[in-house]
């Protein structure tokens, strides 16, 4: 569950920024920071958001507006890793 974790807060720091951000270092900040990306927590997830986000973010080229960060924190906070995902619903209707 905790990589389902990883993979949505990637794609929400994607969306926030505004464009595709490498993946390998959001994966290697959080292991610096002490958390597991294979087993991420919810409230890892949220620490990371409110503490390094922009330092994150700021190393790569910019910030997002407050309302971004607030959206992407908010989306963090409410995943729920054990539902499918819209793609993987998707997926599902396809095959």
């Amino acid at each position: 569950m905790g990589r389902r974790r990883f993979d949505h807060l990637w794609i929400e720091i994607c969306v926030a920024a505004g464009r595709q951000l490498p993946r390998y270092d959001l994966w290697l900040r959080l292991h610096a920071l002490g958390s597991d990306p294979e087993d991420l927590t919810r409230e890892d997830a949220l620490a990371f958001c409110d503490g390094e986000l922009d330092a994150f973010l700021r190393a790569r080229g910019g910030l997002t507006p407050p309302r971004r960060r607030r959206r992407l924190r908010r989306a963090v906070a409410r995943f729920d890793p054990r539902a499918p995902t819209p793609e993987e619903r998707l997926a599902a209707l396809t095959q």
